[in-house]
C-alpha cells in the first residue's frame, strides 16, 4: 500500500515537471496549480502594465502638443516683430514729413527745438 502511494507521487511529480510547448500554446500551463495561486497576482500585473502604457501614450500626446505650440508662438513672435519694425518704419519722423510734402501742403518741419534748455 505504500508503495503505491509513492508510485502515485511520484507520477504526479513527473506530470507537474512536464511542460512541452504543446501544453504552453494550448494553454494547459494556465490550469496549474502555481498559476491558480497567483491569479490575483497576475491580474494586478496586468492592470499595471496596462496603466504603465496609458501613461505613456497621455505623456507623448502631451509632448507632442508642447512641440506644436512652442513652434506656434514663435511663429506669433517673428510675426510681432516684423510688424512692430514695420510700424516703426512707418512713424519716423523722416517718413512722416515725406508723406507730408507728397501732399503739397505748407506744413514743413520747426527748426526751432519746443523746449528751451537754459
Amino acid at each position: 500500500m505504500e508503495e503505491e502511494a509513492v508510485n502515485k507521487k511520484a507520477e504526479e511529480g513527473k506530470k507537474k515537471k512536464r511542460t512541452s510547448l504543446k501544453s504552453i500554446l494550448g494553454g494547459d500551463i494556465l490550469a496549474t496549480d502555481f498559476f491558480r495561486r497567483q491569479t490575483k497576482l497576475l491580474v494586478l500585473i496586468m492592470v499595471f502594465i496596462i496603466f504603465y502604457i496609458h501613461n505613456r501614450y497621455a505623456s507623448q500626446q502631451q509632448q507632442i502638443e508642447i512641440d506644436r505650440l512652442k513652434k506656434e508662438l514663435i511663429d506669433i513672435k517673428y510675426d510681432a516683430l516684423t510688424r512692430s519694425s514695420e510700424l516703426m518704419e512707418k512713424s519716423r519722423q523722416s517718413r512722416i514729413e515725406e508723406y507730408i510734402s507728397n501732399k503739397e501742403s505748407d506744413l514743413q518741419t520747426s527748426t526751432n527745438p519746443p523746449y528751451l534748455i537754459k
